[in-house]
């Protein structure tokens, strides 16, 4: 495995552990689509629309900057039609946050969510994100 992939390494009596950029990545994701009012997360935008990525493909909504114990995280996410944008956002910065530093020890000191489009129900699936 590259040095770079790995976010966090810590010796024990018994040996190494090692935390993958891609482990801290999953973690936010699932975090983030858990929260009320997250319809998915977003792999980007293409030809005006938001590629929404099905739960498989939760880390690419996600970047990490990890230092040797702080974290920064931007995710980037599609919300459900009708919710308050900045109350969804907030509880998804709140999730990340708890969820990374329970689970890998490392200090998040800032998580920005990067809404990308909205989803309605539709009939029609090409026009369900925009």
């Amino acid at each position: 495995m590259e040095s770079k992939e790995i976010v966090r390494e810590e010796q024990t009596g018994l040996g190494s552990i090692r935390i993958s950029d891609e482990v801290v990545k999953v973690i936010a994701g699932l975090a983030a689509i858990e929260i009320k009012g997250v319809a998915g997360m977003s792999g980007g935008i293409a030809g005006g629309i938001a590629e929404m990525l099905g739960r498989k493909n939760l880390s690419r909504g996600i970047k990490v900057e990890v230092g040797e114990k702080e974290a920064a995280v931007d995710a980037y996410v599609i919300m459900e039609y009708g919710v308050r944008i900045p109350d969804v956002a907030a509880q998804i910065q709140e999730s990340v946050k708890n969820a990374i530093e329970r689970m890998t020890g490392l200090s998040v000191v800032e998580v920005n969510v990067n809404v990308q489009g909205v989803a309605f129900e539709a009939r029609d699936e090409e026009h369900r994100v925009r």
